[in-house]
Order: C-alpha cells, then structure tokens, then sequence
C-alpha cells in the first residue's frame, strides 16, 4: 500500500476485548454479536482464537461461534489468534478464515508467559505457520509483541523492535504488526518506528495493535497513520487487553476513536454507520459479563 494512500485498513477485535472477561459469554451472543459486527464492513474481524481453553477459557467456543456465522453479504476477512502449531493446523482446517495471527514477542519472559515458549522456539514456529499458511492459502499475520518496550526487565530499545521486523519479513512474513502489548507507546516512539520501516519495505502491511488510555488513543493513532501505518486494530468501546500481561487490561484503541480520527482527516472508511449503531448498541449486553 503506497505511502501516500488514504486507505485505512481496519481491523475489529472482539477476540481481544472478550479473551480476559473471566464470566463466560454465552456462545450465542457471541455469534450475535460477531454476525453483527460483519454487517459493519469492516476490512477484518479478530473473532477467535484455537489455543488451549486452560488458557483462555473464554474463547474455548471458537470452533462452535465460527461453525455459526454466516458469511453471506459480507467482504469481512475473518482472522485466528494461534500459540502453537496445533492452534496453527486447527485454524488452517477452516476455510472462512483468510488469517492467522501469531504473536511473537521481543521480551523473552513474555513470550514464555504469553505462549510458553522461548523466543528462539517462536521463531521456528513461525516458520512452520509460514508453511502451513501458505499450503492452505492463508495468511499468517505476526504481531510483534512488546514492540514498544516491556516491563519485566529484559533488554529493550527501538533497534531491536526494527532488528525483529527484518528477520521476520526475511522469513517470508508479509503482514506484520507492532504491538504495545502494555501499553508504554508514545506517540514519539510510534512515529520513530514506523517511519523508519515502513519506507524501508513498502512491500509489507504494517499495522498498529495499541493499548492505550482513552486520552492517549488520538495521539497515537496520529502518529502512526502520519508515519505510513494503514492498518490499526480496535475494538468498539476501547475494550479488552491481554490477561497475561502486568498492564491491568489496558484496553485497546476504541472503535470510535480510530473513526473519530477518519472523520477528522477526510479518510473514507467505507462502514455502514447503521449496522455500526447497532453493533456499537449490542456492545453492552456482551460486556456486561465481566
């Protein structure tokens, strides 16, 4: 996608704002939910993920919601969060879903909390999720977790974040997100990474999975769309976060703010805004559950 391009890709993720409610959310408001989340026209929808339901019991449903959705009437890309190849295999054996999202973190105590696994191990299985993507014609999305600095200790500085990007995309993956797992981003930072990849391989989406207080979110969006990020994940209402991260569920960016900021910059997002009214009304019935 050219710099200049005023496209923005946006990426829904339910699957992010659900995946730490500890109460479960009944599988047929999930579908309800999800089915009218597609009506929106939204590029992607984060809507499961195939990883132990020891670890994410919330989300031990997928296969279930997913066998219920209809697909009809809508361009949405459906897109699986994964941990290991098994996860990799089991979302690869489902023909609705165009990705496979994988995070690969930088922070070595993350990486072995978030999927226990070194990081030395995640990188072969990237490469195994490579293969299998491209056997099954899916495509497998990296998020680069801690991508903007960790507070467990571990070494930690923007050259490793872009040192990180480039033996990934070396090993054939071509959409790649920086993630603030934690919510430690600045507006800065953003601009400094991506203006510094981004030109560096054109050939690659770029995304932005930020965590971040409702007062920071334009400013980040700001800074990383301005640097030639066109892809950002949000999810309505700003909520969610990861369980296994110290960050006491910083959420995501809101839905809301991300389209605050289209509308601001005469960016053309192309959603149906009544279907997104009710989604948006829908919402609260689903997080409820808490």
């Amino acid at each position: 996608m050219p710099l200049n391009s005023p496209v923005m890709t946006i990426v829904e993720c339910p699957r992010d704002a659900m995946q730490g409610i500890h109460e479960f959310i009944p599988t047929a408001l999930k579908v309800k939910y999800l089915q009218a989340l597609l009506r929106v026209g939204f590029d992607t929808l984060d809507f499961g993920s195939f990883v132990s339901p020891t670890a994410i019991p919330q989300l031990r449903d997928t296969r279930e919601v997913l066998e219920s959705l209809s697909l009809a009437g809508t361009n949405t890309k459906l897109l699986a969060i994964v941990a290991n190849l098994r996860g990799v295999e089991d979302a690869c054996s489902h023909a609705p879903i165009a990705y496979i999202g994988y995070p690969f973190s930088i922070s070595e105590t993350f990486q072995v909390r978030n999927t226990k696994k070194t990081i030395a191990e995640s990188l072969v299985l990237v490469e195994e999720a490579q293969q299998r993507c491209q056997a099954h014609g899916k495509e497998l999305v990296v998020y680069l977790s801690m991508g903007f600095g960790n507070p467990y200790g571990d070494p930690w500085d923007a050259a490793l974040t872009a040192s990180w990007a480039e033996k990934l995309y070396a090993r054939g993956v071509r959409t790649l997100a920086l993630a603030d797992t934690v919510g430690v981003a600045t507006p800065a930072l953003a601009e400094e990474l991506f203006s510094h990849l981004v030109p560096r391989h054109p050939d690659l989406t770029w995304g932005a999975h930020f965590h971040a207080l409702p007062e920071h979110r334009h400013a980040m969006i700001a800074a990383a769309y301005h640097a030639g990020c066109r892809r950002f994940d949000v999810a309505l209402k700003g909520y969610g976060g990861c369980p296994f991260a110290s960050d006491g569920l910083t959420g995501n960016i809101a839905t809301e703010s991300l389209l605050g900021f289209c509308a601001e910059n005469d960016i053309p997002t192309g959603l149906n805004e009544q279907a997104l009214a009710e989604a948006f009304a829908l919402s609260a019935e689903v997080f409820a559950y808490h």
